[in-house]
């Protein structure tokens, strides 16, 4: 199976910009074998990140799913605020913090993508009866 990674990269200020980054960090993870959960390319178009209630809301579901996540991936060369409390979450969750530059993420081609087939697993009991 493949390591599950939480992807953390600027929102705020320059949003389609950041939010076009982050999708560059979710490709660069899958390109090196993760599967990317980025919330702040989910939530946002669910939740209006201007009205605090509900950045609050996709903050705290966030992190809820951070806690199920193999990783947490710093991703750029700065550390927003929200970046800095997903940290410090996962360092309480002793999950571990990796930090990727804004180069090698852009760095790295989108076309690198494959999914490699899990083992076969052994045919489970049939479910047909016998003759």
């Amino acid at each position: 199976m493949r390591k599950l990674v939480y992807i953390a990269s600027p929102l705020s200020g320059d949003v389609d910009a950041n939010l076009g980054f982050a999708r560059q960090a979710c490709l660069n993870a899958m390109a090196q074998g993760a599967t990317p959960f980025a919330p702040h390319r989910l939530y946002p178009q669910m939740l209006d990140d201007n009205d605090p209630v509900q950045r609050e809301l996709g903050m705290r579901m966030g992190s809820q799913m951070l806690g199920l996540c193999d990783e947490l991936w710093l991703c750029g060369d700065m550390v927003s605020p929200g970046m800095a409390k997903e940290r410090e979450l996962a360092e309480e969750l002793d999950i571990p913090v990796r930090t990727v530059s804004m180069e090698e993420i852009l760095y790295r081609p989108p076309d690198d993508l494959s999914w490699e087939d899990e083992p076969e697993r052994s045919p489970g009991p049939s479910m047909e009866a016998p003759c």
